[in-house]
């Protein structure tokens, strides 16, 4: 069976849709982010990428990203995966990129004032709207199938399932 590659925004809820997804279909989950984390010795996403900086971070996700393995997963990438085209065609040898759509406006009610908080990669300059338009043609680019954003995750989960199921993917 084939993964379910989540790419989108930070702040779009990857990872907590990722989650309630693989638990409707049975799959396993994983998070790039912890993957980042853990292969990086550090405690938390916001650590290594204040000790690594921006260019060593997101050469670090390709790496961690570009090199996963899996099978009947369901993947949460960080929303910086996209930079890297090495990544994004690895994980869409074996998955199918749903790229969680969520306008800028809900993304910017999530996010903290200080995005470094978040751990985006971005440079210190860029401001939230500068990184969605960065990424969003890239996320356009990847995306086998592009899902709107519901309120709750499970209903974006929900919606997800219904999406693949109607175009013909496998589950």
């Amino acid at each position: 069976m084939k993964n379910i590659v989540l790419i989108g925004m930070p702040g779009t809820g990857k990872s907590v849709v990722g989650r309630a997804l693989a638990e409707r279909l049975r799959y396993d989950f994983v998070d790039v982010d912890d993957l980042i984390v853990e292969a990086a010795g550090e405690k938390t996403l916001a650590d290594v990428l204040r000790k690594r900086g921006v260019n060593d971070f997101l050469s670090l996700e390709s790496e961690v990203a570009g090199t996963l393995d899996k099978e009947n997963t369901v993947i949460a990438t960080g929303g910086s995966v996209v930079l890297s085209d090495k990544a994004m065609q690895h994980l869409k040898e074996n998955g199918v990129a749903v790229w969680l759509e969520t306008p800028l406006s809900q993304i910017s009610e999530r996010m903290p004032d200080d995005l470094a908080d978040r751990a985006i990669a971005a440079p210190a300059n860029m401001t939230l709207r500068d990184i969605y338009e960065e990424r969003e043609g890239l996320y356009a680019k990847y995306a086998d199938l592009i899902v709107a954003s519901r309120e709750g995750e499970h209903a974006t989960a929900q919606q997800v399932e219904e999406v693949m199921r109607t175009v013909g993917v496998c589950l």
